[in-house]
């Protein structure tokens, strides 16, 4: 088993340490893959700001400060009057500024004295304010979502668009995990162990940090000040694995999307995709270290087609599989320890419960230990695991059913199992990664399989048909589909019978 770097001291941590030993604190189901990225850049920015972006001295002593821009929030999201006294006062611009400033500085959130009549300064005519609003409200991330108002973000056209998730009571705001729960703070401890850092530095300083974008001056406008920069530092997550393949494999394909010659912002959707994609193999790459598990986690993908094949059982039957390796993770886990010197020397203690409590407590951390029903050292592993399946049930283990919805590589469509079914987006995105103008279909077929596991045609599926498990033909169909479906997103040409490329639209010149 890889080796796991300390657990650090004084670490604000839940009443048991397990799911954090194995994958990091945290990756979390409520969490979207694009709210994930918006807490990456959040750290990131603060991180930039302190001249320290993606340098990480000792390991996992990450802290940073998260904004709360209240006074945009505010503007932005909870402001129903707005339109209202638009109408109401239509040709009136002072009664329309005097009426908004009013209501804005009754009814604002989070915020103690607020005066928001500094914007009349910035926007005398209150229709363009109006308009700008509006404009911005349309970039919000995921803008169908339910989420209460200070759950809402807007595109991150730059440092002064970023903040953090908060709870408001009244005038008051606290820090709340639920949208941002510390997978974005894991991304970017990722990319600060990769061997690309650097390069993903220069070219997210260009696209966002500094700020000099338009958009990013037009939101800095409807700030105050003396709000923009406000924040107390506070701890960052904890990722357990020094170094893994899986950072630069993640930081490669950040690479290879920014030199992609796509407009500037184009990029961040096909980043959201492909980083959602690394971090569900990371889950599974971690479970089956737990596990011992040398076999390549893999994936098989059905192409859809008009009527069901063979394919689309294998590929539930894949989702099947990886989405029970976790929940066998933290059972190894927790039932490893009978196995090590450490569990000896308690069988072999005159006061062996006593011995178990002080091992279970010092290994995985838990508070209630002393608390416990157990009258043996088995049975105190036996509650711990309960315990811990149950904990583990409510968001880990859904990190790979949701966050495989989210990406586009899971679906239910034309079926009632989940299975391993890639839309349009994510195939697009795995075209943007891996091609740099143009590739043999065959040869792209072998890096999805190389680099993510991908299993679509009949050479990724050797092993599955010379087994017994799998058709050849099947799958040799399987990929004639995926085929088929680049063609029709302009992603593939035919030049003969035996000749396909995909092509990257996007070619990408020399940086």
């Amino acid at each position: 088993m890889i080796d796991r770097l300390p657990r650090p001291n004084g670490f604000d941590s839940p009443r048991m340490w397990v799911d954090e030993a194995i994958w990091g604190h945290r990756l979390y189901d409520e969490q979207t893959p694009w709210l994930c990225l918006m807490e990456f850049l959040n750290v990131l920015q603060s991180e930039y700001n302190e001249g320290r972006a993606f340098q990480e001295d000792n390991y996992n002593t990450l802290k940073y400060i998260a904004y709360s821009r209240m006074y945009l929030r505010n503007i932005l999201f909870n402001n129903p009057q707005m339109q209202i006294i638009e109408k109401e006062y239509e040709n009136d611009n002072n009664a329309q500024w005097k009426k908004w400033i009013e209501e804005m500085n009754d009814k604002k959130g989070g915020l103690g004295s607020a005066d928001f009549s500094y914007l009349k300064d910035s926007f005398p005519n209150f229709q363009d304010f109006v308009d700008i609003i509006k404009f911005l409200q349309t970039t919000t991330i995921e803008g169908e979502n339910n989420k209460r108002w200070s759950s809402q973000f807007i595109f991150p056209y730059g440092p002064d668009c970023l903040y953090e998730d908060v709870r408001v009571t009244g005038s008051s705001t606290s820090n709340d995990r639920r949208f941002f729960g510390r997978t974005g703070e894991l991304l970017y401890l990722m990319l600060s162990r990769s061997s690309n850092k650097n390069e993903i530095l220069r070219h997210l300083g260009e696209k966002i940090l500094d700020g000099k974008s338009p958009l990013n001056r037009l939101v800095a406008k409807l700030q105050p000040s003396v709000e923009r920069f406000g924040g107390q530092p506070r701890d960052g997550g904890y990722l357990p694995i020094a170094s893994l393949s899986e950072y630069d494999l993640l930081s490669e394909d950040w690479l290879n999307l920014f030199k992609c010659n796509m407009p500037n912002y184009d990029v961040f959707p096909h980043l959201v995709n492909i980083t959602g994609l690394h971090l569900l193999i990371y889950f599974l790459n971690r479970s089956k270290e737990v596990l011992v598990n040398n076999k390549k986690t893999s994936f098989v993908l059905e192409i859809i087609a008009p009527q069901k094949t063979i394919i689309r059982d294998l590929a539930a039957n894949s989702y099947s599989e990886n989405n029970n390796l976790s929940k066998q993770a933290i059972e190894e886990y927790i039932f490893g320890i009978k196995n090590t010197d450490a569990w000896k020397q308690v069988e072999l203690s005159d006061e062996p419960f006593e011995a178990a409590k002080g091992l279970i407590e010092n290994v995985f951390y838990w508070k209630d230990v002393e608390s416990s029903s157990a009258t043996t050292p088995e049975g105190l592993l036996e509650e711990l695991s309960k315990k811990v399946a149950i904990r583990h049930k409510q968001h880990v283990q859904n990190f790979h059913r949701v966050w495989g919805k989210e990406i586009g590589l899971v679906s239910k469509r034309s079926s009632r199992r989940l299975r391993y079914a890639p839309t349009d987006t994510l195939l697009k995105a795995l075209v943007l990664s891996n091609v740099s103008s143009k590739m043999e279909f065959q040869e792209f077929l072998d890096c999805l399989f190389q680099k993510y596991g991908f299993v679509i045609g009949d050479r990724q599926a050797k092993s599955l048909w010379e087994e017994g498990d799998a058709d050849q033909e099947a799958f040799s169909e399987n990929a004639i589909r995926l085929e088929q479906r680049l063609s029709s997103m302009g992603l593939l040409k035919r030049l003969s019978d035996a000749c396909a490329y995909v092509e990257n639209p996007y070619v990408r010149g020399v940086n």
